[in-house]
């Protein structure tokens, strides 16, 4: 714990670690250049089994070469997406476009068509890398359908392929000059309104967010991270991996999650820290519960996505022999603000998100007046730094409603923060589902399930879960011909990811309603809970 005694809302900045002002290539070439010997990348293949290994000097190297092939097909600060599960080949791209200038969008494998066609439109990209599938997914023929018509792609490229990867650079090619607050990335969030927004990160900003992040969680020299978090999400391409590399340490990547191969990688790697969602480190407890692997050298398990209960933290510190540390962010921050230390109680663990990372300000403000609040006081979650996102890329509005004109990025969730500077969720102002440490937001899904000719209307809910934390419920009002749960299924699928698709579906006759005729979503969950209302089978 950070000793301070707040008067107010008002979390100033740490300053005993220094902003590192470089970009992402130039911390590797320095990294490789100290450290060359260093093992960085062991790739674990989807059947269990160890692939490639790399140590500092050769990523740099590879990551070099890729980076004059890219800058002879592509320009400094053109867009190309990154549509791939984990695998060494997203972490050389990775490393490459920063060192190119090229903006990396990162796509969940789990898209579909009409969700990947938007990102790949509304992000003005290039190109698109993508494997040729990934979970029974058919990538290669979803990404040709979703480029259909698309002028602005110059290119579809299998990573897998490395003579298409690397296709031979142009001689003379000269990697242009990157500044750190340049974008190194675009990620996209789920918008309220139904149209993902896509949040310009710059080198800066994933640099200082893991450099701080990997410090709190005590990571040091030649450590060994199992990264099972995925690269497409600013936690496995920024935390984990730019948080190894920050500390030059050893990632072992893992293609998939899988709770039986994962433990054996960390009795068999030695691993010092992990960091996982509340769902995986569920499944990791109940294996390890079961068949006991040997993790003396687990310092900690790092978790963020949702709260934690003090049963959980005590089977991790029973199950694991290690500390337990949860976090609170944002992919508009890069996406750490707050966290807790490894000497915090169970108590601050459980009831609280810690305090901010290092460089960065954290307030509570009122929603009406935009004020400081008093220590104590219920307001909005407002963040700045130099993790701060630069923008939302093509939407003016929406950055605007986010960052306003001192700086404060608006995170749109409610808490309230003691003298200490440690902070408690009370709420959320954006009606935000979070499922197994994933975003959703429900006007997303109604938008999509409305085009059925057979809804009406339809409201989307977060229902609590133990498993997930919360899950995706639909109520839903038919015209005249009720679907059945595995129809309405078979239509998400189509039209949407995986994940998104409701898991529980309540047909509803009416709609409670305010008095301007909105939807009460709570008054929706509370006639449910109390038998109100029937699932559809």
């Amino acid at each position: 714990m950070y000793k301070t005694k707040l008067t107010e809302s008002y979390f100033p900045a740490l300053q005993d670690k220094a902003i590192k002002n470089c970009t992402i290539g130039a911390a590797l070439k320095d990294i490789a250049l100290s450290y060359g010997d260093t093992e960085a990348l062991v790739e674990v293949k989807h059947d269990g089994n160890l692939g490639r290994r790399w140590n500092y000097k050769n990523l740099y190297k590879e990551s070099l070469k890729l980076a004059f092939a890219l800058s002879s097909r592509f320009k400094k600060g053109e867009h190309v997406v990154i549509w791939s599960p984990n695998c060494p080949e997203w972490v050389l791209i990775e490393y490459a476009a920063a060192f190119s200038g090229i903006v990396l969008v990162t796509a969940n494998p789990a898209l579909q068509e009409k969700e990947l066609r938007y990102i790949l439109e509304n992000s003005h990209a290039v190109a698109l890398f993508l494997v040729p599938e990934f979970r029974g997914n058919p990538m290669i023929d979803i990404g040709e359908k979703a480029v259909e018509d698309n002028k602005a792609i110059r290119e579809t490229i299998n990573i897998l392929d490395h003579d298409a990867l690397f296709n031979n650079p142009i001689k003379n090619t000269k990697l242009p000059n990157v500044s750190p607050d340049d974008a190194a990335q675009i990620q996209y969030t789920s918008g309220t309104t139904g149209f993902p927004k896509g949040a310009m990160l710059s080198h800066l900003g994933l640099i200082n967010n893991a450099y701080f992040y990997s410090n709190r969680c005590s990571v040091t020299k030649g450590s060994t991270w199992i990264n099972i978090m995925p690269m497409f999400h600013t936690s496995g391409c920024g935390m984990v991996t730019l948080g190894c590399l920050n500390s030059i340490c050893r990632m072992v990547l893992i293609s998939h999650f899988d709770a039986n191969t994962i433990l054996n990688l960390i009795a068999s790697f030695k691993a010092d820290v992990i960091l996982g969602v509340p769902t995986m480190i569920r499944s990791l407890l109940e294996v390890q519960e079961n068949i006991p692997r040997n993790t003396d050298n687990l310092k900690v398990v790092s978790c963020g996505g949702s709260n934690v209960d003090s049963d959980m933290v005590l089977r991790v510190q029973k199950a694991f022999g290690c500390k337990f540390s949860t976090l609170y962010g944002q992919t508009e921050y890069c996406p750490v603000i707050t966290q807790h230390h490894l000497t915090d109680t169970i108590e601050d663990i459980c009831k609280t998100i810690g305090q901010p990372i290092n460089q960065t300000d954290v307030s509570i403000q009122s929603i009406e007046k935009k004020i400081i609040l008093p220590i104590g006081s219920v307001g909005e979650i407002c963040a700045r730094g130099p993790s701060k996102m630069l923008r939302y890329y093509n939407n003016r509005e929406a950055t605007h409603q986010t960052v306003d004109e001192d700086g404060w990025l608006h995170t749109g969730d409610l808490g309230k923060m003691d003298e200490r500077g440690y902070i408690k969720i009370t709420g959320r102002l954006k009606e935000m589902i979070i499922r197994g440490g994933e975003n959703h937001f429900p006007a997303e899904i109604e938008n999509v399930l409305r085009k059925h000719n057979q809804i009406l209307d339809i409201a989307v809910v977060g229902l609590p879960d133990k498993k997930y934390g919360e899950i995706i419920a639909a109520f839903v009002k038919f015209r005249s011909k009720p679907l059945s749960s595995d129809e309405l299924k078979k239509f998400s699928r189509q039209e949407m990811s995986p994940q998104k698709t409701p898991s529980v579906w309540i047909e509803i006759k009416d709609f409670p309603l305010t008095g301007s005729g909105k939807i009460q979503k709570f008054k929706l969950i509370e006639n449910f809970e109390k038998g109100y209302y029937k699932e559809v089978v």
